[in-house]
């Protein structure tokens, strides 16, 4: 059997050149755990969680493994804003009528946790810190490396690319436009739909303009999906869709049987449940919302829409859930199967597709 070993294998001391992606809302301690029990480097989605909760998960991490994981935050300058809330409000009161809720018609942003999300990291002394929508400032990456962290930074663009590398991170994740959830574009004014480039197109102009090592995400599901990553200059690749129906992801059953139910016609990109461009199985939410009315601003619209994907989530309807996903699910494995057979089956087939 030939041992596919990469330079970011050595790098973040891991078996498998695979990093799961940190999925905010799905991505939990116990799947982080078991993606890096298995070999791959699993990471914990903690943007939207409390810092104490951040703590936690980490610490159940380590009771369940000494192998290291990442830890995923939004490292974003966006404020949000509340212009045109009163027509944004009318439309989701509707769908709330729809759900049995009732009416809102003003709301309370959440306070700003970023600080104390990032000092809980240094703290715990988390092996890998990633981050989304931007870079850790350079006091920020300063203490990062003091704590001991490698740092991994999710681009779109080869700009991007080179100004992570600047920045100083270690290991550069190329997110092409075929990914799930949110893009990853670090500037929603320059790139308002953000920045849509493929993946096989995105991976190897990053290559070939920084010396740092390169992960290719978007679109990747099985082994002729890694394979073709690495040839074209990536050191891995970085799964987020494929680990979403494994046992260990907290993503809702009704979640997961969409994502099995769909194909590579099923997602779009839209704003309409945060505020910032992502990709997701189109729903009566999406479509209704859009002909409707513009989103406010990330992370106001996020904010606004939480009660009503909660609420659907309760009833178990899809329509009203954002349900992120990336373009290649006709490839998804067996819905509730481990992420450890996951991750060592497409291991499994890279390694025939090599042979």
């Amino acid at each position: 059997m030939i041992n596919v070993r990469t330079s970011i294998c050595d790098e973040l001391n891991i078996q498998f050149p695979v990093i799961q992606a940190g999925m905010a809302g799905t991505a939990t301690a116990a799947l982080a755990a078991a993606v890096s029990m298995a070999g791959g480097l699993g990471t914990v989605g903690a943007a939207y969680m409390a810092p104490e909760t951040i703590r936690t998960c980490i610490r159940d991490i380590r009771e369940k493994t000494d192998k290291p994981f990442g830890v995923n935050l939004f490292c974003t300058k966006e404020q949000g804003g509340t212009d045109g809330f009163e027509k944004v409000q009318h439309v989701l009161n509707r769908f709330r009528k729809d759900l049995g809720m009732d009416e809102k018609l003003d709301f309370e942003m959440p306070p700003q946790l970023f600080e104390e999300q990032f000092q809980v990291l240094t703290e715990e002394k988390v092996p890998v810190i990633s981050t989304a929508f931007g870079l850790l400032s350079p006091d920020k990456m300063k203490e990062a490396k003091r704590a001991g962290s490698k740092a991994i930074s999710m681009v779109t663009t080869v700009n991007e690319a080179i100004a992570a590398e600047k920045a100083g991170v270690d290991i550069i994740v190329a997110q092409g436009s075929d990914a799930g959830g949110h893009r990853g574009t670090f500037d929603i004014g320059a790139h308002p739909n953000g920045a849509n480039i493929g993946t096989f197109s995105l991976i190897p102009q990053v290559v070939d303009h920084v010396n740092v090592p390169v992960v290719a995400a978007g679109g990747i599901m099985d082994g002729r999906g890694v394979i073709a990553a690495l040839a074209l200059g990536a050191a891995g690749v970085q799964l987020g869709t494929a680990f979403l129906i494994s046992k260990e992801s907290v993503a809702h059953p009704v979640y997961k049987k969409a994502l099995s139910e769909s194909t590579e016609e099923s997602t779009v990109i839209t704003k309409s449940f945060s505020g910032r461009p992502a990709r997701g199985i189109k729903n009566t939410f999406i479509q209704e919302f859009e002909a409707a009315v513009e989103p406010l601003p990330f992370p106001t619209q996020n904010t606004l829409t939480n009660d009503i994907r909660k609420v659907a989530a309760e009833q178990n309807d899809p329509e009203y859930m954002s349900l992120w996903a990336g373009q290649g699910t006709r490839l998804l494995r067996r819905p509730e199967e481990h992420a450890a057979h996951i991750l060592k089956n497409i291991m499994k087939e890279t390694n025939q597709v090599l042979s």
